[in-house]
């Protein structure tokens, strides 16, 4: 090959990765399963089944009540997989004393319709009507959780609602600041179509926020946690676990439940929610 075709070559194929990734960023972004293989009778839990709607489509979500429960948590999973691979976190929610609302993402297991920025913030929205228009649950008994992904969706719905508190755990500022990390050399403000843009949403919040963060997340940098932590507003505080993006509260369960046993009982007190 002639040195002088070199870089045509080169912009060549600059070209077509970034029309690849530009095509295929759903499918990165939302490796989502369909296959919902258990439900919360596994563990012999009892729970209320239903499917909203959502921008013409169906949002499948599982209300899983606790007994004398303390509230109630809206959990937002990560972007794999679907809400039957989320079992064990739920089962770890309970014994926090919470009950549990989970669902899936649109295109996620029974979830109908296509994934998307907009469809995941909107059935969060739906989540949250359902619990506090349908179940008439007082909106200060609720609790926001993301995970990874989750954490993007739990901080648009916190900044339009006001929860009892939002926890947002190994989640990221937003989707371009992860994609300049990992790919410095592509434009990915002009290529991303799915932002999640945290980072301009945590500082609406108008709840006790805690941010969930290790320094071993190899997926997200701790960075991401520690500037979230910066961006929201009083009263707020910061927990460090130790391990990878996806075991790590698993690893750090002590210190886990003890953040978490202290951030409900910080929500209880709060003092509009007293008699």
């Amino acid at each position: 090959m002639s040195l002088l075709l070199i870089p045509g070559v080169v912009v060549v194929a600059y070209v077509v990765l970034v029309a690849l990734l530009y095509v295929f960023q759903e499918r990165i972004l939302f490796p989502a399963t369909r296959d919902v293989y258990r439900d919360p009778s596994a563990y012999g839990w009892d729970f209320d089944e239903v499917f909203l709607p959502v921008q013409g489509e169906k949002t499948h979500a599982w209300f899983i009540p606790l007994e004398n429960a303390r509230g109630v948590v809206l959990f937002s999973h990560g972007n794999a997989g679907n809400m039957a691979d989320r079992l064990e976190s739920i089962g770890l929610l309970r014994s926090f004393g919470l009950s549990v609302a989970a669902y899936d993402y649109g295109g996620y297991g029974r979830s109908t319709g296509s994934p998307s920025e907009a469809r995941a913030c909107a059935d969060a929205r739906a989540v949250w009507q359902y619990l506090t228009e349908t179940r008439h649950i007082d909106p200060r008994e609720v609790i926001l959780f993301g995970r990874s992904l989750g954490g993007a969706v739990t901080a648009d719905l916190a900044s339009r609602v006001v929860p009892a508190g939002v926890v947002l755990e190994s989640t990221f500022l937003s989707t371009v600041a992860m994609g300049r990390a990992i790919y410095p050399w592509l434009p990915m403000g002009m290529l991303l179509k799915h932002r999640f843009e945290s980072d301009r949403k945590v500082g609406d919040i108008r709840a006790p926020v805690m941010v969930i963060h290790s320094p071993q997340d190899t997926v997200i940098p701790y960075r991401h946690g520690r500037k979230l932590y910066e961006l929201a507003p009083q009263p707020k505080r910061f927990i460090e676990i130790t391990g990878d993006h996806n075991q790590g509260f698993v690893e750090s369960e002590p210190v886990y439940r003890q953040a978490w046993e202290a951030f409900i009982q910080d929500v209880e007190a709060v003092p509009e929610k007293k008699p």
